[in-house]
């Protein structure tokens, strides 16, 4: 019955052990996942101000003057067009 017992209680404590073991591997690995999610919003943070600054006026104007030929038109070439709006629809 002795042997029975302590081979009982030596199952389950490698039981422990392993799950134990298994729960620090996991614990590692969501560790490193979420070291990665912070990186990753950090270069997100930073390709959005870099495509806002790529985009902006200032910016665009010089290369679409230049590669383009475009520029832009004096006021008297600008006609503005009314704006009418759309005929409502009964529901």
């Amino acid at each position: 019955m002795i042997a029975i017992g302590l081979l009982g209680f030596l199952i389950v404590t490698v039981g422990v052990v392993a799950r134990r073991a298994a729960g620090l591997t996991l614990q590692q690995d969501v560790a490193a996942i979420e070291r990665t999610r912070t990186q990753l919003l950090g270069e997100v943070v930073t390709l959005e101000a870099d495509i806002r600054s790529a985009s902006s006026r200032n910016t665009l104007a010089p290369l679409v003057q230049t590669r383009l030929g475009m520029r832009v038109p004096s006021d008297t070439q600008v006609i503005d067009l009314p704006v009418t709006e759309a005929p409502r629809v009964a529901p």
